[in-house]
């Protein structure tokens, strides 16, 4: 059979339409995060092989903060540099900086506004869709032999039943999988075989054979000096915020308070989610009781990471304590400091660890490491998919404990009608016919809005 032509090239240009298209539909936190970029990246457009996509989503797990985010700038990264991999990430961020910037003030001004809530009520219902779509797509590729189907289980039951730390399962799935590999290899996923053809399969690889990769390889001063410019770039608005707000001020201390939660954010948003909460309405009285979870609300049905939430909490912090600004202008300024100090590191780890990564693909431990910690995340998106299914479906859950066992058991009488329908919809729409993301969402969010006027 003859050799299929080599991919095309894209151009930085070229690429950042895409990056901005996924960071607009970049729904459903990470789970539809990730399967998006699968969809448009490895199976649409050919840009980066599977094996290569699961090496640079596994080390992203590893890092604290948005691991989708971090694989978009990886990914942009690999193709055009940092230019590129800057271009991907803050266009992952962009959309949803907006969206949650918008729905601040209106929720800060105005209260919730009946339209907004039956836009986003038909938008969490499609979502749910989109979860049990990336782990049914993630499942099928990494549940790779009998071993690592068991690492998914255990790591679902570990998260759903023990509340095991997502950092811990994490870090053992990687243990298991680097030491499993030197006592029972054939029982992990082998190195991925070079195909027999001469011509490129994607455009990362064409890349490759024209010798335009150099950037991957790892250079320790290029690494000191990235180490220095981030450090420098990630404290200058601190340092200038308190020039001229004072080191009492709420944006100096928004800045100090989310710095120190970017690097522990292991796990996303729900793994600090608690932590922020307390000290957000306990310590700083930024927010009131109960308006986390209206801020998460907002984080799981806008496109970009969910712990944009912090972005909420900036917001309303600054907003509740705008020193001599006007509320709204000092709410937009908290925002972007909190935006600013969380997502700086997300491409510092990036820029400093992929090439050091990348020396290590053909590496046999690491490779059978980070197969395993994609097993253990199919069940982190099992995980995920429940919990966010019991909370459209449910309007009412509680906590069950039978000694270390946490179960968290709907009311049967609060289930709500619509939104379970509207999912139902939803996944047969997107599983059984192939409709295409954006037709869901819309059509999603049209249904909960007639959902809502029926309902008065």
């Amino acid at each position: 059979m003859p050799d299929s032509p080599p991919p095309t090239l894209v151009s930085l240009r070229e690429a950042a339409w895409v990056w901005a298209k996924i960071g607009l539909l970049g729904f459903g936190g990470p789970a539809g995060q990730v399967a998006l970029m699968h969809r448009e990246l490895v199976e649409r457009r050919k840009w980066i092989d599977e094996a290569r996509f699961l090496h640079a989503l596994n080390y992203c797990m590893l890092l604290p903060g948005p691991e989708a985010q971090q694989l978009a700038t990886y990914i942009g990264w690999l193709m055009h540099r940092t230019r590129g991999g800057l271009v991907a990430g803050v266009l992952f961020i962009l959309p949803g900086f907006f969206a949650i910037l918008g729905l601040s003030i209106v929720y800060a001004c105005y209260g919730q506004q009946p339209l907004v809530l039956a836009l986003f009520f038909g938008l969490k219902a499609a979502v749910l869709a989109l979860v049990v779509e990336a782990a049914l797509r993630i499942g099928k590729r990494a549940l790779k032999g009998p071993l690592m189907v068991a690492v998914a289980v255990v790591a679902f039951v570990s998260l759903a039943l023990f509340g095991v730390p997502f950092p811990a399962v994490v870090v053992a799935a990687g243990l298991l999988g680097f030491a499993g590999s030197r006592l029972a290899p054939q029982a992990f996923p082998s190195l991925p075989e070079v195909a027999g053809s001469t011509v490129p399969g994607t455009v990362i690889e064409r890349l490759e054979a024209e010798g335009r990769l150099a950037h991957t390889k790892p250079r320790h001063a290029r690494t000191l000096w990235l180490l220095a410019v981030f450090a420098g770039v990630w404290a200058a608005p601190l340092v200038a915020l308190r020039h001229c707000f004072g080191a009492a001020s709420v944006f100096v201390r928004e800045g100090v308070f989310f710095s120190k939660a970017a690097v522990v954010t292991f796990g996303g948003a729900y793994a600090v989610l608690a932590y922020i909460a307390q000290q957000a309405v306990e310590t700083y009285g930024w927010l009131a009781p109960g308006e986390m979870l209206d801020g998460l609300g907002l984080a799981e049905t806008t496109p970009g990471p969910l712990i944009m939430v912090v972005q909420f909490v900036g917001f309303m912090g600054a907003f509740r304590h705008p020193g001599g600004l006007a509320p709204v202008t000092a709410g937009v300024l908290g925002s972007i400091v909190t935006v600013w100090v969380t997502f700086v590191p997300c491409f510092l780890w990036i820029f400093v660890g992929a090439p050091y990564i990348e020396a290590l693909r053909g590496y046999r431990p690491l490779h059978a490491a980070l197969s395993t910690i994609t097993a253990a995340v199919v069940g982190v998106i099992l995980n995920l998919s429940i919990w966010f299914g019991l909370h459209v479906v449910f309007r009412r859950l509680h906590e069950v404990t039978y000694g270390p066992v946490h179960l968290l058991v709907p009311e049967l009488g609060s289930i709500d009608g619509g939104a379970a329908a509207i999912a139902a919809i939803a996944m047969v729409a997107m599983l059984r016919f192939k409709v295409g993301l954006p037709k869901t969402l819309v059509g999603s969010a049209v249904l909960g809005v007639a959902w809502t006027l029926l309902r008065g």
